[in-house]
């Protein structure tokens, strides 16, 4: 099913905040990766949710997903949407945006580390509430393999700047490359010609790259300012000087 032809629209975040909830549109319908709880795989949305919940919101009874719907239809938001669920407060999302000539790109994360682990960590139940969810959108179309690839690199992204915060994984004590829920989201524009690459060699991906890099470092950033006490962490000198 072919997308809208939306591409001569500018290409911009449009942020919309509810009662516990962000909603970012972009004017457009997207093409969409993803393994977020609501609208996961590969397919389209109209707009992403940020949804925040606690955890009388999510008893063992409650399907994660019905709670998502439930809570979208109470705020009147409609049409396909991608949903994400995360226990940070969702005012404290970071945006960022670069442009390259016609491209741009954008990034949307929420960034809690209660639950950071490394990858590689032993299999275990969740201990701490905390999870990064990461948007980035594009605003030339790609292909398959271009989407796939570009969502790598926007997830390397994210580790990036876990790593660089010195934040320590709440299991193996060893440095975290993210939490153990995230989850990364990469949307972009429906059209003719799409770009096969998007790795760290092309514009696009250098774009890429740098959106998600920034939003979740500030995101970093933030969350750690408001749990200094809480969170383990193994930062370098220059890390730390760079973070005041």
């Amino acid at each position: 099913m072919a997308g809208d032809s939306e591409g001569t629209e500018p290409f911009t975040p449009r942020v919309a905040v509810f009662d516990r909830m962000v909603v970012v549109s972009f004017g457009a319908r997207l093409r969409v990766c993803s393994w977020a709880v609501l609208g996961g795989g590969v397919g389209w949305t109209r707009q992403v949710a940020w949804i925040e919940v606690r955890n009388a919101d999510l008893p063992p009874s409650v399907d994660p997903r019905d709670h998502a719907l439930a809570r979208l239809r109470a705020a009147g938001v409609e049409g396909e949407t991608v949903g994400l669920l995360t226990s940070r407060r969702v005012t404290a999302y970071e945006l960022a945006s670069r442009r390259d000539g016609e491209l741009a790109a954008h990034a949307v994360a929420t960034v809690g580390l209660g639950n950071a682990l490394r990858a590689g960590d032993a299999a275990s139940d969740a201990a701490n509430a905390g999870t990064i969810n990461l948007l980035v959108a594009v605003s030339t179309p790609l292909t398959g393999e271009g989407l796939l690839e570009a969502t790598a690199i926007a997830t390397e992204a994210k580790t990036a700047a876990v790593l660089e915060a010195g934040v320590l994984s709440r299991s193996s004590g060893k440095p975290a490359t993210g939490s153990g829920t995230d989850c990364t989201v990469f949307a972009c524009r429906d059209g003719a010609d799409p770009l096969t690459y998007a790795g760290k060699h092309t514009r696009i991906g250098a774009l890429v790259g740098a959106v998600a890099y920034h939003a979740v470092r500030e995101g970093v950033r933030g969350w750690l300012q408001e749990h200094r006490e809480s969170a383990p962490r193994d930062v370098p000198r220059e890390a730390e000087a760079a973070s005041r």
